[in-house]
């Protein structure tokens, strides 16, 4: 029987010849990623050597990646205090992928790994968040775990006790429609399979419409492939993944996983991009998703750019195509947060952040302030969000008396010059509204 792409990475990384679903193992950890989080993990990491004469010491710290990024700049003296004792474990350990609160290396963790190039084909990723998931677009397995894990991983060098998922093909052919983006696509498979669908199972994507796509649209799908439950989510690496590295500054040769021929699935998922219009995950869960005609009209009081699913150069060059030579709406606010520096940059040398500017947008600093709630970007009571983040359950705004809604950047961007749930063709690109 053949092997998937991920029972073929584990099977590498564990010294196997073959491996199957439910086979217990413990790989190798190519890299461990934290961020603020990382100050538990510490907690956790000294323990395991408490009351021995060994002095704490990371098994290699080349493979450790340390980004400030959900709560920055720090929003309390326990948070500053948490850094702190970060930056010194950092410095003792001599950990070099640790990107601090600067202008010139910062951002949100997911998307720094990926472009500064940290995350290959076939290697196991483990980070001490929900969204690692989203480096399985480089071909990786990728998947989140919690802090006691990643401190016997800080130590072993291994994950322990993993057990081989059963994988869920999903193939998605045709050409996406215009006016509808990755983030719909993934949107539509939440809803279709529902927020269990994929419950300790990995997500493979095929098709003619994965072939076609960017590197930014398969971070996007591998992003929220765990808002359907799934361990990991993962595309094929190829010559899109090969071109987003090398422009990343990765030289060496790598490595390709392909599935057998033979391999075995548990289920298979067909879609038909063709039929595809955009999609709202209305509250107060990701997979209840709708056609945007079930929900246009709904009144909206803030509308989010940015984050680890919808932040990049080209999310942010949507949004602007369509605000450029319009306003946000009067009683409407809009918080845009480019997920790293290096976008931000990007988009003021392109006039994108004037046009945001310009529009009554309000630009941020890269972060997860928003999409998590804990310090910018709250709801008040009653209010209602539309946002590009991935997740909108009670309370994820900084608010269990708020609602989120999810969508695209470009259904986002439209919503926010008529101040509720609008379709992007509403609205003229060149100012004003059809």
């Amino acid at each position: 029987m053949g092997m998937t792409i991920v029972e073929k990475i584990l099977a590498k990384a564990s010294g196997q010849k073959h491996v199957k679903p439910g086979d217990v193992l413990e790989p190798k950890i190519d890299v461990a990623m934290s961020h603020e989080n990382a100050a538990l993990v510490i907690n956790q990491f000294n323990e395991v050597y408490k009351g021995t004469n060994y002095e704490p010491e990371v098994w290699d710290p080349s493979k450790i990646a340390i980004i400030f990024d959900h709560r920055v700049p720090a929003e309390s003296s326990k948070t500053a205090t948490n850094q702190k004792k970060i930056r010194d474990f950092v410095k003792k350990n001599g950990i070099k992928k640790f990107h601090d609160i600067r202008s010139d290396e910062g951002g949100i963790c997911h998307q720094i790994l990926a472009e500064y190039g940290y995350i290959k084909p076939g290697y196991v990723v483990v980070g001490t968040d929900s969204h690692t998931t989203t480096h399985g677009a480089f071909g990786a397995f990728a998947f989140g775990i919690g802090a006691t894990e990643m401190a016997a991983g800080w130590t072993l060098g291994r994950i322990l006790n993993v057990e081989v998922p059963e994988t869920i093909k999903v193939v998605i052919n045709g050409k996406l429609p215009e006016n509808v983006y990755p983030k719909d696509l993934i949107l539509y498979l939440i809803g279709k399979i529902s927020a269990q669908g994929a419950n300790f199972k990995v997500l493979e994507f095929h098709g003619e419409v994965i072939k076609n796509m960017s590197q930014s649209g398969r971070l996007v799908l591998c992003n929220m492939a765990v808002e359907a439950g799934a361990t990991s989510g993962i595309v094929p690496a190829d010559e899109e993944t090969v071109r987003y590295l090398r422009e990343a500054g990765v030289k060496e040769n790598l490595d390709f996983y392909n599935a057998d021929e033979d391999a075995k699935y548990c289920q298979v998922v067909e879609i038909n991009a063709d039929e595809l219009v955009p999609q709202i995950a209305c509250p107060h869960t990701v997979d209840n998703v709708k056609p945007i005609t079930e929900v246009l009209g709904k009144k909206i009081d803030q509308i989010v750019i940015g984050s680890c699913t919808n932040g990049r150069i080209d999310d942010l060059e949507i949004a602007a195509s369509i605000l450029k030579g319009n306003k946000v709406s009067q009683g409407t606010r809009m918080l845009i947060f480019p997920a790293s520096w290096n976008i931000y940059k990007q988009a003021m040398k392109k006039g994108f952040l004037e046009v945001f500017s310009d529009s009554g947008a309000i630009i941020m600093n890269p972060g997860c302030g928003c999409c998590l709630g804990v310090h910018q970007g709250a709801l008040g009571d009653g209010e209602v969000a539309l946002s590009t983040t991935n997740r909108n359950f009670k309370g994820r705004m900084g608010n269990p008396k708020g609602e989120v809604y999810l969508c695209s950047p470009a259904v986002a961007a439209a919503s926010a010059i008529t101040g509720e749930i609008s379709a992007p063709e509403k609205i003229s690109m060149k100012g004003g509204i059809n």
